[in-house]
């Protein structure tokens, strides 16, 4: 059976740049993927959960199958989401230095869904998103997740938006700029370390 990588769309605005960011990463990646590997996308904005509502903690339910002990159907989905994955690559804004509350919501729903599964990083901002990918790192420390060291960081500029709305993708001239700041280069070491994490 193969393993299953999941590319994590974590905003949840509208307009947003997070879609054609996280298609870029999915393209750059695919031609360097495993034959025994999967990477699909997971939208956050397609999982409509509210701000966290379960009443227990998700440490103190059963490790090997959580999903029919949460009291929420929309928990039980996303958890039955996140079970049939084997490693997630986060591709995040920065949101004031730190990622946007979707992402920590979304986190904080589950916990034995993330435990001991290998996880990657990619932020982007205006100067690449360091500060969001370090905020991450620690939370995701916190759920037990095996972090590749390497964490891409692709700096936008104000007219991307505006540009990936009308273009439908990020723009070539963009995407050479990625290219020769060593972008790409440092996206396929980073999805290298998470294929090892999984091994």
């Amino acid at each position: 059976m193969p393993q299953k990588i999941a590319l994590v769309s974590c905003s949840t605005r509208n307009p947003r740049l997070n879609p054609f960011i996280t298609q870029y990463i999915q393209n750059t990646l695919t031609p360097h993927l495993p034959p025994t590997h999967t990477l699909e996308i997971i939208d956050l904005a397609d999982q409509h959960l509210p701000l966290y509502d379960e009443p227990a903690i998700p440490s103190k339910l059963p490790p090997d199958n959580p999903t029919p002990h949460y009291v929420h159907d929309h928990t039980k989905a996303w958890s039955a989401r996140v079970s049939q994955y084997d490693a997630f690559i986060f591709v995040t804004p920065q949101y004031n230095w730190s990622i946007p509350a979707s992402l920590k919501n979304a986190l904080d729903y589950l916990y034995y869904e993330w435990k001991g599964k290998a996880a990657g990083i990619v932020s982007f901002g205006g100067r690449g998103g360091g500060k969001a990918a370090d905020h991450l790192k620690g939370v995701l420390s916190g759920l037990r997740m095996r972090i590749a060291e390497t964490s891409p960081g692709l700096v936008i500029h104000g007219q991307m938006m505006d540009d990936c709305l009308s273009n439908g993708e990020v723009k070539a001239e963009d995407r050479e700029e990625w290219e020769k700041a060593g972008v790409a280069g440092e996206i396929q070491k980073m999805f290298a370390e998470v294929v090892a994490e999984m091994n």
